[in-house]
């Protein structure tokens, strides 16, 4: 869905590869913030809104069960009192529910997917917004930082003295690339946690889905 399509997007952004194409990077920061919380309550509706329809969904599923059960209990009930057109026509209805109650249950089984993808989208949405929010401050701090060096570099430069024009160059680079070291090793730490919690989630529910199948077969 476009949607999760736009928070995907904004999810594997880079903060600081924004900042640095941006022309004005304060406003860059301010934007991508904003983006991201509209894109947040977006979501939190699809969410409720696919939770409603998931509910809806198991409700329809229950009655068309329930139907189809009910409808047994009244053939059995003709074939007692021999009237076995009867017991014929009220089977037919039992199986119509039937199978209502198993396509029920495959929309049930795509729209708990759809939940599930949502509720992921939503949970990586908001540390994506943490994360902007916390780095805010100081990526402004940074580039106003920069962008006073670079001034001072320039006024330097037109006063005649390259020697400190150049030495103003070699503390602004080295203040930008040790920010950089820092800010991908941050990252860095952030994906890997990311990566290892998603492995253990699917772990989990591997062993959920095993446990649940060695009942089955024990039954």
């Amino acid at each position: 869905m476009a949607l999760l399509e736009r928070v995907a997007t904004l999810i594997r952004a880079n903060l600081n590869d924004l900042i640095d194409k941006a022309e004005e990077p304060e406003k860059m920061i301010k934007q991508v913030i904003l983006d991201m919380q509209n894109q947040l309550l977006q979501v939190k509706t699809q969410v409720a809104i696919a939770i409603a329809d998931q509910h809806l969904l198991m409700k329809k599923q229950q009655e068309n069960e329930q139907a189809s059960n009910e409808w047994v209990r009244k053939a059995e009930l003709a074939v007692e009192k021999g009237q076995d057109d009867l017991a014929r026509a009220a089977l037919e209805r039992s199986m119509t529910a039937k199978n209502m109650s198993a396509s029920f249950t495959e929309q049930v089984a795509d729209q708990t997917a759809q939940v599930d993808n949502l509720k992921s989208a939503l949970r990586k949405l908001e540390l994506k917004l943490q994360e902007a929010q916390s780095k805010s401050d100081v990526l402004i701090a940074q580039h106003r930082r920069s962008r006073a060096l670079s001034r001072a570099s320039d006024a330097q430069m037109k006063i005649g003295d390259g020697s400190h024009a150049a030495a103003f160059d070699r503390v602004k680079n080295k203040v930008q690339h040790g920010e950089a070291v820092s800010q991908a090793k941050s990252e860095l730490v952030v994906d890997n946690m990311d990566d290892r919690l998603a492995a253990l989630e699917k772990d989990e529910a591997v062993d959920k889905l095993l446990a649940e199948i060695k009942a089955r077969k024990r039954a």
